[in-house]
């Protein structure tokens, strides 16, 4: 049974939204944003201070930390700040999914998590037109800013995500699923997700 589903998506794609209401489903725990503020606490800090370093990266360095158990390194206090963030991160995301009944929007989850049977890794994207749509519409993105945006953000996560992991961003082979929302629609991806979930149970 996936006791733990991981989201990753493509900017304006509906996947945190997804996310969002799969959980409300399953009856799981979500942790999206507010895995930024519970490592912000954790690290004494605002979470504003830190909110620009949420899935940036710093090369290689944070790469080799991503392998070790719980993020512990005797050289802890010389890492940056988005280093510690992302360690304090992929802390909480193996406690939390070590309880069970947790959905994981983004932060390289799947990658964190890979050696656990119970997690099925999920990938989120969606036609240019959909996304500029609905950034505009939801996300409030000014028109002329929106191809940039849109731009801007798929790079920014994709960067985060093959910096600290093996895998590949959006690359179908380390995904269980990939859907369209686009052409699916939000609630029909949820749907297909709970009975998997749920298909899983009886197998």
């Amino acid at each position: 049974m996936y006791h733990v589903i991981t989201i990753e998506r493509q900017y304006a794609s509906g996947g945190n939204e997804i996310g969002r209401k799969l959980a409300e489903t399953l009856g799981y725990q979500l942790y999206d944003r507010n895995l930024l503020t519970k490592a912000a606490k954790a690290l004494g800090m605002p979470s504003m201070y830190i909110e620009g370093l949420e899935e940036t990266h710093s090369g290689g360095f944070l790469f080799n930390l991503s392998k070790t158990k719980l993020g512990g390194n005797s050289n802890e206090k010389a890492l940056s700040m988005s280093d510690k963030l992302f360690l304090e991160e992929k802390r909480i995301i193996e406690e939390a999914a070590g309880q069970g009944g947790c959905v994981f929007v983004g932060r390289a989850a799947g990658y964190i998590l890979k050696d656990r049977d119970d997690c099925l890794n999920v990938f989120i994207h969606s036609d240019r037109e959909k996304r500029i749509e609905r950034a505009i519409e939801r996300e409030k993105v000014p028109m002329l800013e929106v191809e940039s945006v849109l731009k801007k953000n798929d790079k920014r996560r994709s960067g985060f995500y093959n910096s600290v992991t093996e895998w590949e961003w959006g690359n179908p082979s380390f995904f269980e699923i990939c859907l369209d929302s686009g052409r699916l629609g939000i609630d029909f991806c949820v749907k297909m997700l709970a009975e998997a979930v749920k298909g899983s149970e009886r197998r």
